[in-house]
């Protein structure tokens, strides 16, 4: 399962969860908080914004429950190029985390002491250095 995380300064972060992290967020609802401590951000509070499964339909916090479902809509999630008054009817993914869920987003609601880029990216800083080396 991939995670986007939003930052406040409008920056995003995706990274892979391993399979305990998926599995601590199985069961959890579009607009829960969760402890970023799940994903390996400790001391963030996260919030669930949304997803999408391996099928790219993407979650929706109005249908509950895991499975896909056709609903008829106007301009929201999952429409595209909707006229004024005009509907149309969708395949979209329910509101709670499954197996079957690949993507995942979250937006950091109460940030740590450290940043975000720090601690999914701990060993960055050397990396950069044998990058420039190696373009000279």
């Amino acid at each position: 399962m991939q995670a986007v995380i939003g930052t406040p300064d409008g920056d995003s972060h995706q990274f892979e969860l391993d399979e305990q992290q998926a599995n601590a967020l199985t069961g959890k609802q579009v607009g829960d908080e969760v402890d970023g401590t799940m994903v390996g951000l400790d001391g963030y509070t996260l919030e669930i914004t949304g997803g999408s499964d391996q099928d790219g339909f993407p979650m929706r916090k109005s249908i509950q429950g895991t499975g896909r479902k056709r609903i008829l809509i106007g301009k929201d999630t999952g429409a595209t190029d909707v006229r004024d008054g005009e509907r149309q009817r969708k395949t979209v993914r329910g509101n709670t985390v499954a197996d079957d869920i690949e993507q995942l987003n979250l937006k950091v609601v109460e940030e740590g002491n450290t940043s975000v880029d720090e601690l999914l990216n701990p060993s960055e800083d050397g990396e950069e250095d044998e990058d420039a080396d190696e373009d000279a």
